[in-house]
């Protein structure tokens, strides 16, 4: 296992740490409060635990070599635990909007102990922020959806923290305690918004989603300077899968040219591609120059 895998994994397990360890800070405050927003944000924290685990698993199953029934990899696996994290977010809000309704039916209270809460809630938020960049930094340096879609969640989870601390502050110095059932119901559409979105981007990818423009222009620049000897290159495609970044197109090469040496051409376009794509997976279709699209005499090695 590359020492890249063995990071990812390790993240993964560790998010479920210090998933727990928010979970327990969060659940002490609403304790302390007795207050429904606090509620809330903890019971949020169970599902930061949760898709902690399935991001673990998932993680674990991406990395596996391919075999005889998944040949080309298990990379997508990282997309179904962003879906199912996105669809425990919505099951998260979806509670907290029950817990609002009934709520909303009782006369409000004082809370207890409240700046002793929000203090501990606080501390919780801290942790929340640093391990959400932590695995921001690391979903995108090794383009694992898993922990992009972790550290999301955990960064809107910290949104919603900040919001809630500050409109309980002014609950407890105003006096106005019908805020803090507000509160909870703005956190639960927060959440619902989020996982709405989760589940649309895991979905795109598990719909092979083609490169952005940028990286879909590097691709043809390495491929063009790479391809002396050839005569035309057309119809690139590409496809992510998690980590991994598909790249199939055709090579027109002159007609007569050996197998040989058009396997030499393919050979520098993959090393060069390789070297520029991380965990790029190349196929290249090679024609003979009857096959070109573009009229004889253009210059040398354009895309069709």
């Amino acid at each position: 296992m590359s020492e890249a895998n063995q990071t990812v994994q390790r993240l993964a397990l560790w998010s479920i740490a210090v998933g727990i360890i928010v979970l327990a800070l969060k659940t002490f405050a609403w304790w302390l409060t007795g207050s429904i927003a606090l509620y809330s944000d903890a019971l949020e924290s169970i599902v930061n635990v949760v898709a902690s685990l399935a991001a673990w698993y998932a993680i674990r199953v991406s990395h596996m070599p391919a075999d005889k029934d998944h040949p080309f990899g298990h990379h997508k696996a990282e997309y179904f635990s962003a879906v199912l994290e996105g669809v425990l977010i919505v099951l998260a809000a979806l509670l907290i909007l029950m817990e609002v309704w009934k709520a909303w039916q009782i006369p409000a209270v004082a809370l207890d102990q409240p700046w002793e809460g929000m203090a501990v809630n606080s501390l919780a938020t801290a942790v929340n922020f640093f391990w959400a960049q932590v695995l921001l930094r690391a979903g995108r340096k090794h383009r694992s959806p898993a922990l992009s879609a972790d550290g999301r969640h955990i960064m809107t989870d910290v949104v919603t923290s900040v919001g809630v601390l500050a409109g309980l502050i002014g609950a407890v110095l105003t006096g106005w305690l019908v805020l803090d059932t507000l509160l909870a119901l703005v956190v639960a559409l927060n959440i619902l918004w989020q996982g709405g979105h989760v589940i649309a981007s895991s979905l795109n990818g598990l719909m092979d989603a083609a490169v952005d423009t940028e990286d879909h222009m590097k691709i043809r620049d390495i491929i063009s300077a790479n391809a002396e000897g050839a005569l035309e290159v057309h119809d690139l495609k590409t496809r992510i899968a998690g980590r991994a970044t598909f790249i199939e197109f055709h090579l027109v090469v002159d007609a007569g040219m050996t197998v040989g040496d058009a396997h030499v051409i393919c050979d520098r376009i993959e090393a060069a591609l390789e070297a520029e794509i991380e965990d790029a997976r190349i196929h290249i279709h090679v024609e003979p120059e009857e096959e070109a699209k573009l009229p004889p005499g253009t210059s040398a090695v354009p895309f069709a």
